[in-house]
Order: C-alpha cells, then structure tokens, then sequence
C-alpha cells in the first residue's frame, strides 16, 4: 500500500468516525455500538498512521518504503505522539 492509499484509508476512516457521530448525535445509533465501531476505528487509524511514518522514516534513510509493514494493533495503539 503507498502512501496515497494510506492516506485516502485514514481519510475514509475519519470520516467513518465523523458519520458515527453524527448518527449517534441524531438517536440514530445506540452508544455501545457507536463507541464499539469508533473503538475499531481508532485502531485501524493507528495502524494507518504508524505504517504511514514506517514508510516515511524508511524513505528518509534512503530505504525503500514498501519495505514498510503494518504491524499488530495491539502493539500501535498505546504510542505516544
């Protein structure tokens, strides 16, 4: 996946989360299952964001990018910025 396509998922992602909102704000979405799906969505971005910075640091090192893997949530998710 390049960076372009990294970037179009994060930018689907958000939006998805902007959606949930929006319906659960409207009585349209229970919040259980509202915090459930933005629960899966803030791991997915974090995997998105950590593979996208993967590529960038390796592209900076003069390596190729598509070396680059995504890795587990569990190990992305508790990153600090």
């Amino acid at each position: 996946m390049g960076d372009d396509e990294i970037l179009g998922r994060i930018k689907a992602l958000v939006d998805e989360e902007h959606g949930l909102r929006t319906r659960l704000m409207a009585g349209e979405l229970a919040t259980d299952e509202e915090n459930a799906r933005v629960n899966e969505l803030e791991a997915a971005l974090d995997q998105c964001w950590d593979l996208l910075r993967q590529r960038r640091a390796r592209r900076g090192a003069g390596e190729d990018p598509d070396g680059a893997s995504s890795r587990p949530a569990s190990q992305v998710e508790n990153y600090r910025q």
